[in-house]
């Protein structure tokens, strides 16, 4: 049974949220105290968070980049701020995917469910090291080395680094890439996986990598063995 940490100061809907994931065999955990959010995610240990932005104490920015300096675990915000600068910095700090309330219970069920498929089934398949412009990805650890350097990726970032060296020196299409990470683009936002690629490229730069994903104009991405500018 998979464990999701919500992190929802408004108990109506806290508790509304929590009886339908639990329709799905999900195990949902709260957050008593608002002070010690880290504290209360390092004791659960969930295998996925769903957060929201306005929350008492801390918003949920910075409670994501507390998360993400801990964890690469899935993160989705649940917010009734709907202007583009929250879901491109909920990209930016980390978050998987941007929910925005009100919201149908089928898709925050479908976005779960995709996400803990990808994450999780991905895991436990047979992982290999690849070997990619002269860098070792890990597949399993979300981390890319090279000679000099590594960084670690989140869930997503590995994931698109993955689908797009499966397809090295090809173009790999935005909706290939949507409905590969998330199943259904009906519910995702084009400028979500543009904001997941763009914090993937930065996270490469740190190793010198950054320009080996090229962004092909009105078609998609492509990981190259041969850096280009990129826009």
């Amino acid at each position: 049974m998979f464990k999701l940490l919500l992190i929802e100061d408004d108990t109506t809907l806290f508790n509304e949220i929590k009886d339908r994931l639990a329709q799905w065999s999900y195990e949902v955990y709260g957050i008593t105290d608002f002070s010690r959010v880290i504290q209360e995610f390092t004791e659960i240990k969930p295998d996925l968070v769903i957060i929201d932005i306005q929350l008492p104490k801390f918003d949920g920015f910075h409670w994501c980049r507390m998360i993400r300096s801990h964890s690469n675990i899935p993160i989705i915000f649940l917010s009734s701020r709907d202007h583009p600068t929250d879901i491109v910095m909920s990209m930016q700090f980390g978050a998987d995917d941007y929910i925005q309330k009100p919201f149908h219970f089928d898709v925050l069920i479908a976005k779960v469910q995709a996400i803990l498929r990808r994450v999780y089934n991905y895991n436990t398949e047979k992982i290999e090291l690849k070997t990619w412009c002269g860098a070792t990805v890990d597949y399993e650890k979300n981390t890319v080395t090279t000679t000099a350097a590594s960084v670690e990726l989140t869930k997503n970032e590995i994931y698109i680094l993955k689908l797009l060296i499966e397809q090295k020196n090809k173009i790999v299409s935005r909706e290939q890439l949507i409905n590969s990470l998330w199943d259904d683009k009906r519910f995702i936002s084009d400028n979500t996986l543009t904001v997941n690629v763009n914090r993937l490229r930065k996270r490469l730069d740190e190793i010198g990598l950054g320009s080996f994903i090229e962004t092909k104009v009105g078609q998609g991405y492509m990981a190259s063995e041969e850096a280009t500018i990129y826009d």
